[in-house]
């Protein structure tokens, strides 16, 4: 028995991310929006949407750090693009408490956006604590421990073009490659037939 199984296909992702793209781009058409990514994990999402956005969309990025034993939220990296007056979507690759990103959000409110949204890939409902208003999001999930395009585990597995749900997170700690051998195997294989 594996101890991973595909949740969300490619195909289903890119799809979804069209469905996203056209979304924002006629709620922002004319509005030139920042697009401003939280680091790592929001990269191949931000860049797969960013694709269906008028080429006058701007990118910037962010990196958030957790500390002290309280899991206190600070900027790590800030932006290096003024929001004041702009129209800004926020892009994450997941939410799940809701925690960071309301911090998030509080923040770059003192920032004097002309709006602020936010988009996510993943939803996590059942973990959520503190609530928060999500724009466009493109999949609700359960509880399971995810991996590929853009969620990792320690750096490894963001390039993934799909979603797994790791089913037997002992085994994954024992054996991280193990993913890669199976995702690669079945790769293998569909390029054999």
């Amino acid at each position: 028995m594996s101890i991973f199984t595909e949740v969300v296909s490619a195909e289903a992702i890119a799809d979804r991310v069209a469905e996203l793209g056209a979304s924002i781009a006629a709620d922002y058409e004319g509005k030139d929006p920042i697009l401003l990514g939280v680091l790592n994990g929001a990269v191949p999402f931000l860049a797969d949407i960013s694709r269906h956005l008028a080429p006058e969309v701007e990118i910037d990025f962010l990196s958030l750090t957790r500390f002290g034993a309280e899991g206190r939220v600070g900027i790590k990296v800030d932006s290096a693009t003024s929001i004041a007056g702009r129209h800004v979507i926020v892009i994450e690759d997941i939410v799940d408490t809701g925690l960071t990103l309301s911090y998030l959000l509080g923040l770059l409110e003192t920032r004097k956006p002309a709006s602020l949204a936010t988009a996510t890939l993943i939803d996590k409902t059942t973990r959520r604590i503190v609530d928060v208003d999500l724009d466009y999001r493109g999949f609700e999930v359960g509880d399971e421990f995810l991996l590929g395009y853009g969620l990792d585990w320690e750096g490894l597995y963001r390039n993934l073009t799909s979603l797994w749900a790791v089913l037997d997170l002992a085994s994954f700690q024992e054996d991280p490659a193990a993913l890669g051998r199976e995702v690669f195997a079945g790769l293998a294989d569909r390029l054999d037939s």
